[in-house]
């Protein structure tokens, strides 16, 4: 159980934080070039959101990184305790704020359809934004489980 693909100090690991901090960061620049996205709480909620999404993933990138140069084991009780817990806070959070916004998409589009009387509002940008922060949420839910499995098996 512990040559799991995706664990700490591999290359599938890398992938998945790879995909975590890509999918975050396309995520904030596609919301940050929608005009107006401050007006709503549920996108700024993404985009605190996909900050710490980014920043996690990003140094645990660095630390995969590191045990894969320096070919280090990373499967140390207290390292993987502290990457579950991480992991699942990070991946909750994420997951909350996309459904959200995918909330507010949704409302906007089809609800009350604010694109269509509002031409100005950037309705496609916050669309491609809430994809790109669920493609996050993915990577992230493979992540935490891959992990979890790993902390069960220590």
């Amino acid at each position: 159980m512990t040559k799991m693909p995706g664990r700490p100090g591999t290359s599938g690991g890398l992938v998945l934080r790879t995909g975590q901090f890509v999918f975050a960061a396309a995520c904030i620049c596609a919301m940050a070039s929608a005009s107006g996205f401050t007006n709503y709480t549920a996108f700024c909620y993404l985009i605190a959101s996909m900050g710490l999404q980014a920043l996690w993933s990003l140094g645990l990138a660095c630390l995969d990184c590191y045990a894969l140069i320096l070919k280090r084991d990373l499967q140390q009780a207290f390292l993987m305790s502290l990457f579950v817990v991480g992991d699942w806070v990070a991946a909750i959070l994420s997951f909350a704020a996309a459904c959200s916004a995918g909330g507010v998409v949704v409302l906007f589009e089809r609800d009350v359809y604010f694109c269509r009387k509002d031409p100005h509002l950037p309705c496609g940008k916050f669309e491609v934004a809430t994809a790109f922060a669920f493609l996050s949420c993915a990577c992230s839910a493979a992540s935490a489980l891959v992990m979890f499995w790993l902390l069960a098996s220590l």
